[in-house]
């Protein structure tokens, strides 16, 4: 485990800021945890970890990081960067885990298709059994405030429904918990961070090959907003933690907080869900 003595730039303080009030506010680190840190090799699992680690080292509590990184055999991977850092920077209880996901992706999607989803659900399969397997009781990923909006954006415009990345958040099966600390740190921060950290970053052959995603679409679209619209981005996420059920007519949620007509009839009227490829 890292125990590094460094220097805190202004930068990093504003960070820990962020994060340290994201944990206590949802209550995402408790007394005990041992935390599975999800390591893709991009800058914002770098940031996460390092982050994560120095509020370990001043917490008022005990907890535990095991960084763990998945190698999805991709042509061209090299995890050397990635492993060498890990060393010198003390994460001797590092886990990475191979497994060939790269050629069942590959495989599955016809050509012209979106590898993103399939790739999403075996990594994250892969990852849930990791953290079972390592004895972790909840994993961190390194999800951003941009990661957040442009989330509920596709699910606004493409799937018909009201519904983003929350920073606490228990697996259907019960067997897991997610967390995501850095929900409130926009990607510019990550950015400016990583290369004041100067982390070795790992490309990604298999998504990054990829043109017309949805996801960059809307990527483009908020930054042309947040020019025209500067508080744009700030305004969206915050409207995440400012629902307001009434003035929303989803009768399921009506029913579930009490307020609903006694005439109303919440049975499902055959409508479904719709799938995007991000």
């Amino acid at each position: 485990m890292s125990t590094n003595k460094h220097d805190t730039s202004r930068l990093e303080l504003r960070l820990l800021r962020k994060m340290g009030r994201t944990i206590r506010e949802y209550g995402l680190i408790e007394d005990g945890d041992r935390i599975l840190v999800a390591l893709s090799g991009g800058k914002d699992s770098y940031a996460m970890l390092v982050l994560l680690d120095r509020l370990r080292m001043r917490a008022p509590v005990r907890f535990e990081l095991v960084p763990w990184h998945l190698d999805q055999v991709q042509p061209g991977y090299d995890g050397a960067p990635l492993v060498d850092w890990l060393a010198t920077n003390g994460w001797d209880n590092a886990v990475i885990s191979k497994q060939d996901t790269y050629s069942i992706v590959t495989d599955k999607i016809e050509e012209g298709g979106t590898y993103c989803s399939l790739c999403s659900r075996l990594r994250r399969g892969i990852l849930y059994n990791a953290a079972v397997e390592l004895g972790c009781n909840r994993i961190a990923l390194g999800h951003h405030a941009d990661d957040t909006i442009e989330t509920a954006m596709l699910n606004l415009l493409f799937t018909g429904s009201l519904k983003s990345m929350p920073p606490f958040l228990r697996s259907d099966d019960g067997r897991n918990t997610v967390i995501r600390p850095m929900i409130r740190i926009w990607e510019q921060d990550l950015i400016a961070y990583s290369d004041e950290q100067q982390f070795p970053i790992l490309p990604c052959n298999l998504c990054g090959s990829q043109t017309g995603l949805k996801r960059v679409a809307i990527k483009e679209m908020l930054s042309g907003l947040q020019q025209q619209y500067p508080q744009c981005k700030e305004s969206i996420l915050a409207a995440l933690q400012h629902v307001v059920p009434t003035h929303l007519f989803d009768l399921g949620l009506w029913q579930t907080l009490g307020i609903a007509p006694e005439a109303a009839d919440p049975t499902p009227r055959g409508s479904k869900r719709l799938h995007v490829a991000t």
